[in-house]
């Protein structure tokens, strides 16, 4: 009667037992809800764990190199022990490292580099100056000085100028004249340090700088260039003639005039004046006879 028993135990069959009754509403995933918030809750409490622990980090590290970075500055390492200066010709290094205001054992860290860079260039002779750090404990100052690039005649004295206009020291031994004279200038024309130059000072050093580029071989043959009249520079040649050039298209009236002196020179005729304010036109005055 064993294996033939009409009750079935429930031990001897897995079987599945149907609610009796139908589940209300609200007690319908009462039993997920409570596991969504509690695991919402856990990846909260790790979400701020984390970001906890990150800004405990960070504000480790923070405090770290706050007294890093103060203890650099402290530190005799990087101080100041040399100031080479480089490209500088007419100036001493002693005057150069004096106008930067730099010490020796002044740390690198703290070193202002626009100060030092502004009180170098506000010397007469500096152009432009470079500052550069050299770890451990050097500072390169890299200089380029203004030269003299042609002379102007202003109030009866020669200056020399830069390519800026700007006046500066001539040199002590005789320098060869490589560009014209600029004349009918006042000293008013003349640009102190760090000053925009006069338009007739930019108009004259324009000019040159045109004549430079093109390599003319009137460069030897020009003497003066006077900016004094409103109707443009007014040139003069070395063997006396008077060249008025206008205010504008001076490329294309020099080479105009280049051709010319070319042909005057072939033909063997004597001007006093040259007229190229004209389009497609010279008027020529010749010599009295």
């Amino acid at each position: 009667m064993r294996g033939r028993s009409a009750v079935l135990s429930p031990r001897g069959a897995a079987l599945a037992l149907g609610d009796l009754a139908e589940p209300l509403a609200a007690m319908t995933g009462q039993r997920l809800d409570r596991r969504r918030r509690r695991r919402r809750a856990l990846r909260l409490a790790r979400r701020v764990g984390l970001w906890g622990g990150a800004a405990l980090v960070v504000a480790t590290l923070a405090a770290g190199a706050g007294w890093e970075f103060r203890w650099l500055l402290r530190v005799g390492l990087f101080s100041v022990e040399r100031v080479e200066v480089v490209g500088q010709e007419r100036l001493s290094a002693e005057a150069i490292v004096r106008a930067s205001g730099i010490t020796r054992g002044q740390s690198l860290w703290t070193l202002d580099a626009r100060r030092a860079v502004a009180g170098v260039e506000a010397l007469p002779l500096v152009r432009h100056v470079e500052l550069i750090r050299a770890f451990p404990n050097r500072v390169t100052l890299l200089v380029e000085e203004r030269r003299p690039f042609t002379l102007v005649q202003a109030a009866g004295k020669l200056v020399w100028v830069d390519e800026q206009g700007v006046a500066v020291a001539g040199e002590a031994r005789p320098v060869a004249m490589d560009a014209p004279v600029i004349s009918g200038l006042s000293p008013s024309d003349l640009a102190p340090n760090g000053r925009v130059p006069s338009d007739r000072v930019a108009t004259g050093l324009s000019l040159i700088r045109s004549l430079m580029r093109a390599q003319s071989s009137l460069l030897s043959e020009i003497s003066e260039v006077d900016v004094s009249r409103p109707e443009g520079p007014v040139l003069y040649m070395v063997n006396g003639v008077e060249v008025r050039l206008g205010r504008e298209d001076w490329e294309s009236r020099l080479g105009r005039l280049q051709r010319v002196a070319a042909q005057l020179r072939a033909t063997n005729q004597s001007v006093t004046s040259i007229d190229l304010r004209f389009r497609d036109q010279v008027v020529l005055r010749t010599a009295a006879r």
